[in-house]
This record gives C-alpha cells, structure tokens and sequence, in this order.
C-alpha cells in the first residue's frame, strides 16, 4: 500500500505530469500538492471539488434514479489535460487524485492507466 507523498510522487512521475494533488474532497481542501512554481494548491482544491460537485449534480439529473457516482473526469483545455479518480480509501473522507498534464508531451492512455493502477496501491 503506498503512502499519500509516495502515491504523488508517483502520479509526478507519469510522462507530462505537471501538477497533482490528492485533495479532500468534502471539504475541498488539498491533502498532500506538488507541481509548479506558483500553484495555489488550496485555491485549486477548493475550485475542483466545486467542479466536481457540479459536475456530480448535473450529471445526476440526466441519469434515470437521479444518482451517479464518477470514478474519473477528463477535461481538456488548450493548455493541457486535467484528470481527476475517485478513491474508496480507508481514510476519513473521499478523496481524489487530480494531475495536470501537459497537452503536447503526455500520451492521456498511459496516465489514465498509470493513474487506476497508483489509486489501486493507495487504496490496497
């Protein structure tokens, strides 16, 4: 099972990875951040836990029981890759790993493999 620094520097070591963070996701707050120069890892954990929970609400009403539960999120911008799991840990609280990736260097099939299969030993 690996610890929460080791799952990060993990998800850093995926080819084009840039920024990543485990956040809370409750209460939005970052558990454990590392990337770049100039990241604000509260202010980004606090904005992709409302993303996420936006995303949960709106994508619930279109689902005929009214409940879904995401287990990962892609979003692609013109600067990169943005991708988010879900974990089921035995830890207080649900937490996701979220990384940014660089659009021109990561290949998005290799980091999604490579980010079940990290969330897989975090969560073992």
């Amino acid at each position: 099972m690996l610890g929460l620094d080791d799952c990060l520097a993990e998800v850093m070591a995926i080819p084009g990875a840039l920024d990543a963070m485990v956040v809370e996701h409750t209460s939005g707050m970052a558990v454990v951040a590392n990337g770049s120069e100039g990241l604000d890892a509260e202010r980004s954990a606090a904005a992709l836990s409302e993303a996420l929970r936006h995303t949960t609400d709106g994508l619930a009403q279109t689902s005929p029981d009214g409940t879904i539960r995401i287990d990962e999120m892609l979003v692609t911008t013109d600067k990169g890759h943005h991708l988010v799991r879900h974990l089921v840990t035995p830890f207080e609280g649900p937490l996701v790993i979220y990384v940014r990736l660089d659009k021109e260097r990561a290949n998005l099939a290799l980091a999604r493999y490579r980010l079940q299969a990290i969330s897989g030993q975090l969560t073992s």
